[in-house]
């Protein structure tokens, strides 16, 4: 129903403080890594029995090798470090298997997808159940999803990951898995660096942009996010000091529903949207290009759960209808000013 989505942002008081971004030997990283949509066959073989004991503040590093077939068919193995990473579902008692951040031998990886590439986020199984893996499908859609609404957005790279233990106390797993973009990587494509001050408002960020982060947050029916606190949102700024709201880490949508993040398993999604609910404020002039850019990637948008690989049908199916209804909210000229411009949430 039309309060079935989302929206949070905070608002506070903007302060000055920059983070340049790293240089690959003076000249921008590239992004072979991010620059291809097929899914990249991976084996990653670590002492995985110590990995995920590494639960603690104080993480440790480990030693791993990531091996894949190259272009030219020849069998490339980096050398990699692997650590724990992330607050969740870093816990025991949500996740088996941890979220892990890969680094590179930035020499090693000069001439394979990876070049350029210091470290990474990669996005994980949590459980080795099949409904997991669905979610892990869900979110690295709802990446593709924002890369369609606008390009100053994360990019994601699908993997199929062998995960391999050293220790010999576990079997192989082979489950899907993603790459995250750096930070820094994905400021430089937007001509901008990260910009790393909390306490900004959303009054201080570009009005468009942040109205596109908005109502993509309230598509998906997430409220795991905060500007002002930076809780899974970068901001980045351009040499004309414009800054920018970049949002990621999706897990807790209700599009999704993953069983961790519903508050009662027994509500349905529209029940955990409905309670979630905040509005973003907009003018109805600010609102029109908005509405017309989800408009006009509505096919586009569609077509990325249906074409892919490895999302159950069902669940496809189950997430375009949570999206239906945001389509009806949004052309709904009554529901729509209603919903975000009449029932928003002041700053």
């Amino acid at each position: 129903m039309a309060r079935s989505h989302v929206l949070l942002l905070s608002s506070l008081t903007l302060c000055a403080a920059l983070r340049a971004p790293a240089q690959q030997d003076g000249q921008p990283a590239r992004a072979r890594l991010f620059d291809a949509p097929e899914t990249l066959p991976l084996t990653l073989t670590a002492d995985f029995n110590a990995l995920s004991k590494d639960r603690g503040e104080a993480k440790q590093e480990h030693a791993g090798v990531l091996a894949f077939v190259g272009p030219a068919g020849d069998s490339v193995a980096l050398d990699v470090r692997l650590r724990t990473r992330g607050h969740f579902r870093l816990q025991r008692r949500n996740c088996d298997f941890p979220p892990l951040k890969l680094s590179f031998d930035k020499q090693q990886v000069k001439h394979t997808v990876f070049a350029g590439q210091g470290g990474l986020k990669l996005v994980v199984h949590c459980q080795d159940r099949e409904s997991y893996e669905q979610n892990l499908l869900q979110e690295y859609l709802l990446y593709r999803v924002f890369n369609v609404i606008t390009p100053k957005s994360f990019r994601a790279r699908l993997a199929r990951v062998t995960y391999r233990d050293n220790s010999g106390k576990a079997k192989p797993v082979t489950r899907y898995g993603f790459f995250i973009e750096d930070d820094d990587a994905m400021a430089r494509r937007a001509g901008a660096q990260v910009f790393e001050q909390k306490g900004v408002s959303q009054l201080d960020t570009d009005v468009e942009h942040t109205g596109l982060t908005a109502m993509f947050e309230y598509l998906i029916g997430n409220t795991d996010f905060s500007v002002g606190g930076l809780h899974n949102i970068v901001l980045i700024r351009d040499s004309a000091g414009t800054v920018f709201a970049v949002p990621y880490d999706f897990d807790w949508s209700g599009v999704i529903s993953a069983s961790y993040a519903v508050p009662d398993p027994r509500l349905g999604i529209k029940s955990v949207r409905e309670r979630l609910y905040r509005g973003y404020c907009r003018t109805p002039e600010q609102l029109g290009p908005t509405i017309a850019r989800f408009d006009d990637q509505k096919d586009s948008i569609y077509a990325l759960f249906r074409s892919q690989e490895g999302l159950d049908p069902k669940h496809a199916e189950q997430t375009l209808r949570y999206f239906d209804e945001f389509y009806r909210t949004l052309n709904d000229p009554r529901t729509a000013n209603r919903e975000f411009v009449r029932n928003c949430v002041r700053p």
